[in-house]
């Protein structure tokens, strides 16, 4: 049995002609002689009636639980049903499963639950039947049974993971864009789908802001190292994501991702000769982290800590460190501009030409940060489209460019 993940993302099964292309996506699969098995992100976007965040606005700003997973979850499992009933209507026996009837076991933390143990017996016990499972995703439960949800994006997840259980030759992500691209299309000239990348890649560009993959699934694949595709639904090509893709030093740069509304926060030690800076440095981080308040592009130095957080975030800092002998510089409505590569690794320059790019642009770069195969700067994000843009530019993104 050669088993084929496809999921199908809200934006691919929001009316019944999308749905009906994603039904032939799975019968072709079928016609080949594998065994699909699909899973099923809520249908379309707010405000339309099943989407997640519709089905939120029925409960208003109330704290992660039970109740507001399993209602959340409603939304997978309509997707689920109709387009089981529609495979069925086409010659194809279907049979919709929620997450936890298919296997997905996870901890308690819900709004984003983290995925346990899948066990792959009873999806596997459908497709020795001929019956073709349609997983709710984005979803699975604990051991005692409760709904749970694996946080914005996590159809991706279960994807991956049922992919990763059941031993699939292949998961096939399906978005209403042609593959990852190499900037965003709505903001840079000249991008293009990248016909294929390796799984580290996939990762930092996912965890960095571009939103074609979910930065846990990635993160999951690259563990398990469970091949996937990111398809359009009805060009059904793509971006191929493994660790065979080629790796090519003249061209260093893979892509580009931003993050928007971020605040740079600078906290600088007082002072004082006799202060012990290590135990202020674990002081400032702790502080913040008890707030629940993550932290991003952290620099820590003779001349103080640096780091990012969410615009939303930033009020959480101050009185968080406010007892403190050191003095904090906050500065709201920044931009975090990623330029991703594997290429990069061992590659000279690749620094020098992000600056000059940027810098040539006119644009300020208020921070940086980098590791092996990622650089990333901090922007006003009033600016920050014109930096994207001159990176792009810069690395010969663009088809059929060549890099200055």
């Amino acid at each position: 049995m050669n088993v084929v993940v496809q999921k199908f993302g809200g934006s691919s099964l929001g009316t019944h002609q999308l749905r009906e292309v994603a039904a032939s996506r799975v019968i072709e699969t079928l016609r080949r002689g594998d065994s699909p098995v699909v899973v099923c992100s809520a249908l379309g976007r707010s405000p339309e009636p099943y989407a997640t965040d519709t089905l939120a606005e029925l409960l208003g700003p109330v704290r992660d639980g039970p109740n507001r997973d399993l209602l959340l979850a409603c939304g997978e499992a309509i997707a689920a049903a109709v387009f089981a009933e529609l495979l069925c209507g086409l010659g194809a026996p279907a049979q919709a499963m929620t997450g936890l009837q298919a296997g997905i076991v996870t901890d308690d933390r819900f709004g984003d639950a983290e995925i346990r143990d899948v066990d792959p017996e009873p999806v596997r016990r459908l497709l020795a039947r001929g019956i073709i499972p349609v997983v709710t995703g984005f979803q699975g439960g604990t051991d005692e049974r409760t709904t749970t949800t694996l946080g914005r994006g996590g159809s991706d997840l279960t994807a991956v993971a049922l992919g990763d259980a059941l031993g699939a030759s292949s998961v096939e992500i399906y978005t209403d864009v042609p593959g990852v691209m190499t900037g965003d299309p709505r903001r840079v000239a000249g991008t293009h789908p990248v016909e294929r990348i390796t799984q580290a890649e996939m990762v930092e560009l996912a965890g960095n802001g571009a939103k074609v993959m979910h930065h846990k699934a990635a993160e999951l694949a690259h563990a398990t190292r469970t091949p996937y595709v990111v398809k359009g639904l009805r060009s059904n090509v793509g971006t191929t994501v493994d660790d065979d893709a080629p790796v090519d030093a003249e061209r260093p740069v893979t892509g580009l991702a931003v993050l928007r509304d971020v605040t740079f926060c600078r906290v600088i030690q007082g002072l004082t000769e006799d202060a012990d800076r290590t135990h202020l440095d674990r002081e400032v981080l702790g502080r913040i982290a008890a707030r629940g308040v993550s932290v991003d592009m952290v620099n820590v130095n003779d001349a103080g800590v640096f780091f990012i957080v969410d615009d939303e975030y930033g009020e959480a800092v101050r009185p968080a460190l406010a007892d403190l002998n050191l003095a904090l510089r906050m500065r709201p409505h920044c931009a975090k501009i990623s330029v991703v590569g594997a290429g990069m690794r061992g590659t000279s320059g690749v620094i020098y030409r992000v600056v000059k790019a940027v810098t040539d642009a006119g644009v300020e770069i208020i921070h940086s940060t980098d590791s092996n195969i990622t650089i990333s700067i901090l922007v006003p994000v009033d600016a920050a489209d014109a930096a994207e843009q001159a990176l792009h530019d810069a690395f010969g993104l663009a088809r059929g460019t060549v890099a200055r």
